[in-house]
């Protein structure tokens, strides 16, 4: 080898101010990071309680990813070949047991002192339910979520959910297909929607409004939009909530009930939008339609896949039952098999009637 690097050791104050460098970033970074807004606002009990743990990561992650690319920028800087070192070498080394010790030492330490904090709080969160918890069904399928409870004794099935706020509520989560995850991300929580198996967790709604359901486990090419609603209200709202879903039997009439209708129908709001009180997902989010304006990628365009016997009713047909006859090239289960349950007689009579007008004229 040639002969050992000019370079001597690295002066003092150049590591003191490497040391202040470090110590001046990390301080940077933690202060930016916990002002940063990374959750929607907190609308459970519990929300608060892993808000703070996610500042404790970040509080402990960023001193660690500014020493180690900090001393990476550094080695580089000090110790990188210059222009005709190519052939130089510094002296041999021996490893420094001590800092071996050091470095793996306090690592170790930080993670299981982490694990011990996650663990405690997981614990904490899936502590049993109360006795007179409120026990809400939750059924995932592609691409929808629908909701059963027991009030008075009576069963209610919704395509929307709805809760009182500042009460406890305890979700049995399963799913008809693949795996779903159900997600409301005010809440925080989040649980696997497993075929065979009923899972489950509790929550207490603190704050009121209306939150989105997020899928949170990619279950297919509608997976985006697998997205609903639930509604937060007060004790005396909810319970007004209950008592008109009952006398009606259902949140929406299913098609052909001779339920209540509505007055008049937009069915090209409905095809652009859908009907987010019921969970009605819009036709426009999965299917091109020129006439509605729409680019949805993930069904058939139906601008040129309706043949031209594809009329009123055989559209009809293919809303409420969109697994009898499949597209060439797409599989089932992909379009939603509970807009009978989500819009009326009269809206899917309106919606197919657009749909075959808009594709066929008045051919």
């Amino acid at each position: 080898m040639g002969a050992e690097s000019h370079r001597g050791p690295v002066p003092a104050r150049i590591w003191v101010m490497f040391i202040a460098a470090l110590v001046v970033a990390s301080a940077v970074g933690i202060v930016l990071g916990l002002a940063i807004n990374w959750f929607p606002a907190q609308g459970s009990s519990i929300a608060h309680r892993i808000d703070t743990f996610w500042d404790v990561l970040l509080i402990i992650s960023v001193p660690i990813a500014v020493i180690v690319l900090g001393t990476v920028i550094f080695a580089i800087a000090r110790w990188r070949v210059r222009p005709g070192e190519e052939n130089l070498d510094g002296p041999p080394t021996h490893g420094s047991t001590r800092l071996e010790i050091i470095w793996t030492a306090i690592p170790t330490l930080i993670i299981a002192g982490l694990c011990a904090y996650a663990t405690i709080l997981l614990l904490d969160i899936q502590e049993a339910p109360a006795k007179n918890a409120r026990v809400v069904k939750v059924t995932g399928q592609q691409f929808a979520w629908s909701f059963e409870m027991n009030e008075g004794g009576k069963k209610i099935a919704s395509n929307v959910l709805y809760v009182p706020v500042g009460e406890q509520v305890t979700f049995k989560v399963r799913s008809k297909d693949v795996i779903h995850d159900f997600w409301v991300p005010e809440w925080r929580l989040k649980i696997d929607a497993v075929p065979g198996i009923t899972t489950s967790y509790s929550i207490t709604p603190i704050k009121t409004g209306s939150f989105q359901i997020v899928c949170a486990e990619l279950c297919g090419l509608g997976h985006a939009y697998m997205r609903q609603r639930v509604i937060v209200v007060s004790p005396a709202q909810y319970e007004a909530w209950v008592r008109r879903v009952s006398q009606a039997a259902a949140p929406a009439a299913p098609a052909g009930s001779g339920g209540t209708q509505t007055a008049s129908v937009d069915p090209k709001q409905l095809f652009v939008a859908g009907k987010p009180d019921t969970g009605a997902l819009a036709c426009g989010s999965c299917h091109v339609l020129k006439a509605a304006g729409t680019s949805g990628a993930v069904g058939p365009n139906l601008d040129t896949s309706l043949a031209s016997d594809d009329r009123a009713a055989q559209i009809k047909e293919m809303i409420v039952a969109p697994n009898k006859e499949i597209v060439k090239g797409y599989g089932p289960n992909i379009m939603p098999a509970n807009y009978g349950q989500t819009l009326t007689a009269q809206e899917i009579d309106a919606l197919s009637a657009y749909i075959d007008q808009s594709v066929h004229g008045g051919k």
